[in-house]
């Protein structure tokens, strides 16, 4: 067996199911194409290669969406700067409508229209762009190593001690959070993801969520005032630092971006890390190549983000009335793009199930894209890289662990809530 060829719990190519009696299975539809279902979630490659091939613009009747899974019909409905993302505006009984916002709540930005994204986007912009990142580059990677030093050698959980606290303490780091406080930030920050991502909470979780999402509201309108009056170098001091300008973020709209960036920042970097922590493990003739090359860092991450991207979908909502090949789509239908299948189709990436970090041709819609493309992206790829690079120094030989694994059921997310990796000198 090829060691670098795909093995269980990685992304595999697949014809399509076949039932007993030969017969193709039933198209998955509704619940079958997220992560709440089992199947799905610990594999869901096989399960959009299916759908690509038998239905790519797939009316989900359960859901009330359309499900696209080619990567040009992805790439135009992210591009396509008419249609809406405001959940508002969606059709009742749609999957946007009913799933996705509140009728009366304002959307976070992610979710929002302009004129009001425009404006939102341009205040908060200015420190994700690649030169500001950069120079918190050293910052990360300090945190990766404070944090990798303390394992020992031996078996260890690696979402647990190294792909959920690193974002977690480089996020509060750049806020500016006291460093005696990345404790108590960390246990509100898990708490209030717990309740926005998970998707059946346990009462107590989402009681917990509730309390920490208060206590994190607090906090930031407690730290906004003392920048008022001693600001810093850090992003809540940026974020204020636009009232210099004609116009200005509110202290909500301040909290809401702090809120965002931790909630919806950690947790897909911490996926990301943990998605390329199991593809090289998986692959070891890749984490060797790594390994003798470090300069392929930056193209392992571009890999990783397309091989098994953490975000799994994303979407928009017909502007108007629509066809694509053939298929009517009525204004305000959810348009579901499927990240994850179009980073995996076959039209556009030669063997697109083999993790290759030498792979030329590195694009892929994993941040999503047009004007709701991911602000974070680089921050979340400079942690990543950070992150590989400190635990291939501290552990020479990387295998995974006989505890194995588990994936997470987030809807919309891959990512695993344990996966045990033995790390050795």
């Amino acid at each position: 067996m090829n060691p670098d060829s795909p093995s269980s719990g990685s992304p595999a190519s697949s014809d399509g199911p076949v039932s007993p009696d030969g017969l193709e299975n039933p198209i998955p539809t509704g619940i079958q194409l997220m992560a709440l279902d089992p199947a799905f979630r610990e594999d869901p490659y096989p399960i959009l290669a299916d759908l690509r091939r038998r239905d790519p613009v797939h009316h989900d009747v359960q859901l009330g969406r359309y499900v696209l899974t080619r990567h040009d019909d992805v790439e135009r409905v992210l591009r396509n700067p008419n249609h809406w993302s405001d959940p508002r505006k969606a059709l009742p009984g749609s999957f946007s409508h009913e799933f996705l916002g509140r009728d009366d709540q304002e959307p976070s930005m992610l979710l929002m229209d302009d004129p009001g994204h425009k404006r939102l986007r341009n205040l908060v912009r200015h420190p994700f762009k690649p030169r500001a990142v950069a120079k918190w580059r050293e910052r990360a990677r300090e945190v990766a190593t404070r944090v990798i030093s303390e394992l020992e050698e031996g078996e260890f959980d690696l979402i647990a001690n190294v792909a959920n606290p690193i974002p977690t303490v480089v996020i509060a780091e750049l806020l500016g959070v006291d460093a005696e406080l990345h404790e108590q930030f960390k246990i509100w920050s898990d708490a209030s993801s717990k309740g926005a991502f998970g998707p059946a909470n346990d009462p107590a979780d989402v009681v917990a969520a509730e309390e920490a999402s208060e206590c994190l509201n607090g906090f930031f309108r407690d730290e906004i005032e003392k920048r008022r009056s001693c600001p810093g170098q850090d992003l809540m001091s940026s974020m204020l630092n636009t009232e210099q300008t004609d116009d200005r973020l509110t202290d909500e709209e301040i909290v809401s971006q702090c809120t965002l960036l931790l909630l919806a920042g950690n947790l897909t970097t911490s996926d990301l890390i943990g998605n390329s922590v199991s593809a090289l493990l998986r692959h070891p003739g890749q984490l060797e190549k790594l390994r003798g090359n470090p300069g392929l860092m930056q193209n392992t991450v571009e890999e990783v983000l397309r091989y098994d991207t953490p975000v799994t979908n994303s979407g928009r909502i017909a502007h108007e009335d629509m066809e694509i090949e053939g298929v009517k789509i009525g204004q305000g239908e959810t348009l579901s793009v499927s990240l994850a299948a179009a980073n995996h189709d076959p039209a556009v990436y030669p063997d697109p199930d083999t993790f290759d970090i030498e792979r030329k041709d590195t694009h892929h819609q994993a941040f999503g894209g047009g004007t709701h493309f991911c602000l974070g992206s680089h921050l979340a790829r400079l942690e990543a890289a950070e992150t590989l690079s400190v635990l291939m120094d501290r552990f020479p030989k990387l295998s995974l662990g006989d505890a194995g694994h588990r994936y997470a059921g987030n809807p919309s997310f891959r990512g695993f809530e344990t996966f045990s990796v033995l790390g050795e000198h």
